[in-house]
């Protein structure tokens, strides 16, 4: 079945990328390269996280990630998953410009941000992360960064020069979606709303811990201007079906936050108004 639409979404702006979609998908944890394939061309996605550290990028056989993805249609976004430090960060972020400025790949010229403060929680530790972005923003990166839902923390971090403030959603692979809505909220209104000292263009992208296309949907709503994932796919029964679904989720939540939804109310309201109602049927 193929379903379309004619309601265009724009792109998304993150410094000088322009994305066509604004779901941005990881590549680690898919069962087989084939598998991977399918799902990100399902999800629409144009733009995909690789996490550079040389035991993720290429596997036991010694065949790199990179081989298996379209570098024609994908943008590369090089990412700092597995490291605790800021200094750990900035080097392999360095790597990943390196490794990318070969291949001629613009995602030379950005880089996800992450420095987790432990493996149990895998939470992003908050002294490292805003040290790691200043180093990286004077160095020229475009650094996205993976951030708590800690509204301060998000300015600090857009203070210090971050292209995108990416809040968790919950922690990464957890598949609880957004577990603190208000949080996410008030990071948007501190970010975008003008009355707040914040710009409506800054783009934040809500990554981490989504499970199910309602979970997108939600953040959409919120406001959010995007969102990554990567296990919620990669780890469904069927990931292609699911890139699919999260793919249309992505839009519908987009749609729905400009529609602007009704006001939650305490009691019931009428569709049809009272007036005008017939109470009794003349001759009975």
């Amino acid at each position: 079945m193929t379903i379309t639409t004619d309601l265009a979404i724009p792109s998304l702006s993150i410094g000088r990328f322009n994305l066509r979609s604004r779901l941005v998908t990881g590549t680690g944890k898919y069962p087989d390269a084939a598998t991977m394939r399918s799902a990100l061309d399902e999800s629409g996605c144009d733009a995909v996280t690789v996490a550079v550290r040389r035991e993720r990028l290429v596997n036991a056989e010694g065949r790199s990630l990179l081989e298996d993805l379209d570098l024609d249609r994908l943008t590369i976004l090089p990412n700092t998953a597995g490291c605790f430090n800021a200094e750990d960060a900035v080097r392999v972020a360095r790597l990943g410009r390196e490794l990318l400025e070969q291949l001629d790949n613009q995602g030379k010229h950005w880089v996800k941000l992450e420095v987790l403060g432990d493996k149990t929680t895998l939470l992003p530790d908050p002294v490292g992360t805003l040290e790691a972005c200043r180093e990286l923003v004077a160095d020229g990166f475009e650094v996205l960064c993976y951030s708590s839902d800690d509204p301060i923390m998000a300015v600090r971090l857009r203070d210090a020069g971050a292209t995108s403030v990416m809040p968790a959603g919950s922690p990464i692979g957890s598949g609880r979606g957004i577990s603190n809505p208000a949080a996410i909220r008030i990071i948007l209104e501190l970010l975008k709303d003008p009355a707040h000292g914040g710009d409506p263009d800054y783009p934040v992208i809500v990554d981490a811990g989504v499970g199910t296309p309602s979970d997108i949907t939600i953040a959409m709503e919120l406001g959010a201007d995007g969102v990554l994932l990567n296990t919620g796919i990669a780890h469904a029964k069927d990931p292609v079906a699911m890139a699919r679904a999260m793919r249309f989720a992505c839009d519908a939540g987009w749609l729905g936050y400009r529609a602007g939804r009704i006001p939650k109310r305490l009691y019931a309201t009428a569709s049809s108004p009272w007036e005008g109602v017939i109470s009794h049927i003349p001759g009975e």
